[in-house]
């Protein structure tokens, strides 16, 4: 042990022992964020997330993907001053062979009592997580009041809950349907549903006003803000970072580029669980509310 006298690495550390990979929480159920080198995913991302990178950063930079069972790694100097800072633990059930179905509310919970098998359930501060033992891509909103997290997202320790575990069934893995339908491609031997990605640059945005490395800070701040909403409410920041953004180009002659930069919000909205169809869509709406503000 470290000498720490911390309630949540001692909680993180019987959890890896068991073998569930962890990592430790803000206040706002918030990961860590991201180190000044990992900021906006510069580094190239974590080894284990769809578009790996080189990334071997000590700190427990870029949420789910920090996660980890390694005892050295837990209690080593840049954690432990997360974990002195920590307002909760969290874990990657994708990691340990885990879907968590987060049902937000006591609708989502009738719902799922109705509609799915009895397994493993976990009180949370406004309803319930319903753990299934197996993993499957994750996806927010997938019905009103329900989250899928497992495989690229994490979920905050609440206790080991009640009720036996029973096995990943078909009605929860058809929630997400219509996102496993969306273009796929291969990363490193894994399957996406992460669209094509697209980056802004100044030859695309001929008539903009503004320099490019303005254009450039406001858009890795907006894609940072989908990315660190990795539990819910993705979508609805996808929605609002495409329409402050539009909002700063209603004076410029044009064309902006403003397409471009929808995409790469997309992109982040879908890599941490958003549909792409909703993503696209509240993307594309909050750049029309957006250009619409100063008219």
């Amino acid at each position: 042990m470290t000498g720490v006298d911390s309630p949540f690495l001692a909680t993180a550390l019987a959890l890896a022992s068991a073998g569930v990979p962890v990592l430790p929480l803000r206040a706002g159920k918030l990961p860590v964020g991201n180190c000044r080198s990992c900021a906006a995913v510069a580094c190239g991302g974590r080894p284990n997330m769809l578009d790996a990178g080189p990334c071997r950063c000590p700190a427990p930079c870029h949420a789910w993907a920090a996660a980890t069972t390694d005892p050295a790694v837990l209690t080593s100097r840049p954690w432990v001053r997360a974990w002195r800072q920590a307002g909760s633990v969290a874990y990657h059930p994708g990691g340990a062979g885990l879907t968590v179905v987060d049902l937000d509310n006591a609708a989502a919970v009738a719902w799922a009592r109705t509609a799915l098998p009895a397994t493993r359930t976990v009180t949370t501060t406004r309803g319930e997580h319903w753990i299934y033992r197996g993993a499957m891509p994750s996806a927010n909103d997938v019905r009103p009041g329900v989250d899928i997290k497992s495989r690229m997202q994490y979920a905050r320790w609440l206790g080991p809950g009640t009720g036996r575990m029973v096995d990943l069934p078909a009605a929860v893995r058809a929630l997400i349907g219509r996102e496993e339908a969306t273009p796929r491609r291969e990363r490193g031997g894994l399957v996406s549903s992460l669209p094509q990605r697209v980056t802004w640059d100044r030859s695309g945005a001929t008539g903009c006003r503004h320099t490019e490395r303005y254009v450039r800070t406001g858009l890795e701040r907006g894609i940072t803000l989908v990315r660190a909403r990795t539990e819910s409410g993705a979508g609805s920041q996808a929605f609002g970072v495409a329409r402050f953004l539009a909002g700063q180009h209603t004076q410029c002659p044009g064309p902006c580029g403003l397409d471009t930069i929808g995409e790469q919000i997309i992109t982040a909205a879908v890599s941490v669980g958003v549909p792409e169809p909703y993503a696209r869509r509240a993307v594309t709406n909050g750049l029309h509310t957006g250009g619409e503000r100063a008219a």
